[in-house]
């Protein structure tokens, strides 16, 4: 497994599809371990038009949704091809998210997760996102592995 995913390689993985794929690229991978999951926040991304009008910022549920991305991009891409065939990861809870600063279109959004635990298909994140040095947002979240239908 490369240390890097492109948009493409992610689409292989994760059913999102634009407007919501909203990850670029997944860098910095640590097998089942550690991401870092770039999101090109631009002026025209699909929210920037009603919220806010004027003075567009990302939508927190955004961020927080960006994060389940990376995760589940992160877990599939670790874990043996065949076992996640006709697989889907969905987000079970969100904990102890926290929006620190608004995330201004024309950035690049990077989100730092990390893998907490597994257990069976239960998996446990927490992550960090950032535009530069600045801290936008934290979060722990679970997701589950559950079959496709």
């Amino acid at each position: 497994m490369s240390e890097e995913l492109n948009k493409d390689q992610i689409r292989e993985l994760l059913p999102h599809r634009e407007p919501m794929l909203l990850i670029d690229k997944l860098i910095n991978i640590k097998k089942l371990f550690s991401a870092t999951a770039i999101v090109n926040v631009k002026r025209d991304s699909f929210f920037v038009q009603g919220h806010f009008p004027g003075q567009p910022v990302m939508p927190g549920v955004l961020i927080v949704e960006a994060f389940g991305q990376a995760a589940a991009a992160l877990t599939a891409s670790g874990i043996d091809k065949k076992e996640y065939e006709n697989k889907l990861v969905f987000l079970m809870s969100v904990d102890k998210a926290r929006f620190r600063n608004p995330v201004i279109p024309d950035c690049k959004l990077e989100l730092n997760i990390e893998a907490i635990r597994s257990h069976g298909r239960v998996w446990k994140y927490k992550g960090e996102a950032f535009v530069g040095d600045r801290k936008m947002a934290d979060a722990q979240w679970s997701a589950t592995i559950v079959d496709r239908k």
